[in-house]
């Protein structure tokens, strides 16, 4: 993985200029007649074969169709965009406090019909109580110095942002692995709030809520970082320094192959329910 979100951001903007300048080259064209078909100088060419220069999406439209390969549109389109704000630095979104940055993801959500998620490390946030998000949020805002900690603010906007999932027209499809309910975000109290939450949260008519069991054998998905998927359309992934989001048709493909393999190895219904009573006793 690159160092930073910028070295990351200037990866993905070579990439693309990579597959350009290979696309031409597989076509049999020079930089001169390339430039000739797509109606600029040859100059622009080189500096985005050299991802000195962004190409905008009309410009990898011309440079696709002119080299034969006019499937390929889609992906490159996305995958440029996606180099120039794949990554969306936590410091700059929570810069004036968490609770905004929660309010914020309303109106994606809005917009989702099927809303997906995996965690391999905390209790997704659409299913998170009040107490838990605090603690969870408070502590984020504290690793991550962030001048205004307004953790307990940030929790009720969580919370209030997750009455979505009562509204009729989405479904929402949540998998976490079962260590995810043993480590414990606040209190005692707070936790086994947030257990017996999920219990009550699992059973609604448009959530479907899968625990993967720690004891899984020849697992067919090893675990992987937390990601959201909205619909087929998004993938927002969960890193320590940023969110990486990605709308890459072959890549949101592919983690939405992933999390198809990991719903298989997951159990529901009474058999999840147990999981997380194991959990609660646990509690003490």
């Amino acid at each position: 993985m690159p160092a930073s979100p910028s070295s990351s951001a200037q990866a993905a903007r070579e990439t693309v200029a990579r597959r350009l300048r290979d696309m031409r080259k597989t076509s049999g064209l020079t930089v001169q007649e390339l430039a000739r078909r797509c109606g600029w100088h040859h100059a622009k060419t080189s500096r985005v074969e050299n991802a000195r220069t962004a190409p905008s999406a009309d410009d990898i439209r011309r440079w696709c169709e002119a080299c034969g390969c006019a499937d390929e549109i889609g992906d490159l389109i996305a995958q440029s965009l996606n180099a120039e704000a794949m990554y969306r630095e936590w410091r700059e979104q929570v810069r004036s406090g968490m609770r905004l940055l929660q309010e914020s993801a309303v109106g994606l959500l809005r917009r989702t019909s099927l809303f997906r998620v995996y965690s391999t490390t905390m209790v997704p946030g659409l299913l998170q109580t009040e107490g838990y998000a605090s603690a969870l949020l408070s502590t984020i805002a504290d690793f991550r110095q962030i001048p205004v900690n307004d953790g307990p603010e940030a929790a009720r906007a969580r919370v209030d942002r997750s009455r979505i999932i009562h509204e009729p027209g989405r479904r929402f499809v949540f998998l976490i692995e079962e260590a995810a309910l043993y480590y414990q975000l606040g209190d005692a109290d707070a936790m086994a709030a947030q257990l017996g939450h999920l219990l009550t949260a699992g059973a609604l008519p448009a959530v479907s809520l899968g625990v993967i069991p720690a004891s899984t054998r020849e697992r067919g998905m090893w675990p992987q970082e937390t990601f959201h998927v909205f619909d087929d359309q998004l993938v927002s992934v969960e890193l320590l320094s940023a969110e990486v989001n990605i709308t890459a048709p072959s890549e949101v493909a592919l983690y939405v192959s992933a999390f198809e393999r990991l719903r298989t190895m997951a159990v529901y219904g009474a058999d999840a329910r147990a999981l997380v009573v194991k959990a609660l006793d646990a509690l003490g």
